[in-house]
């Protein structure tokens, strides 16, 4: 896609799924439910360190779900700062998530070594996969504050 399509104010309705920002909430939710529901089903060792990283899972996914409904109702038009908002949101959520996932990553580390008689191989690959899973979520959220960057950047 080129980057003239970027810069374009906040879409409303259907048309947030179409624009390529926007789109992106789409595998926010998802990736970011995921996370939210590995680190729910698994073992917890570490409660501070999953404790954040689920904190931030159902944060940001609240915060995505409700943004989206927000853009799909249209309760953005006529007002120029739901483009800083937009920024402001993509940009906490991308620096939460890249917190969770080192979190996750170091908590899937130690329980390597110290917890893996205590879990069941299973559990392990849970916590490996909330892992994987917490990373796309940060890269998204990444690549969506970036073009949410550009599009501030030109209104």
């Amino acid at each position: 896609m080129s980057l003239a399509t970027s810069t374009r104010p906040l879409p409303s309705g259907l048309a947030v799924l179409m624009a390529l920002p926007d789109v992106l909430f789409i595998p926010e939710l998802t990736f970011g439910g995921l996370v939210w529901i590995l680190v729910a089903s698994s073992k917890v060792p570490l409660p501070p360190l999953q404790g954040w990283v689920m904190f931030v899972s159902v944060f940001c996914f609240i915060m995505s779900i409700t943004l989206l409904c927000l853009y799909i109702c249209g309760t953005h038009k006529g007002s120029s700062s739901w483009v800083t908002l937009d920024v402001i949101c993509q940009e906490t959520a991308a620096l939460f998530y890249f917190s969770a996932a080192v979190l996750e990553a170091f908590t899937t580390y130690v329980i390597s070594f110290s917890f893996l008689d205590h879990l069941t191989y299973a559990q392990y690959q849970e916590n490996i996969a909330a892992v994987v899973f917490a990373f796309l979520a940060t890269l998204v959220y990444v690549v969506h504050s970036m073009f949410s960057l550009l599009r501030w950047k030109s209104s």
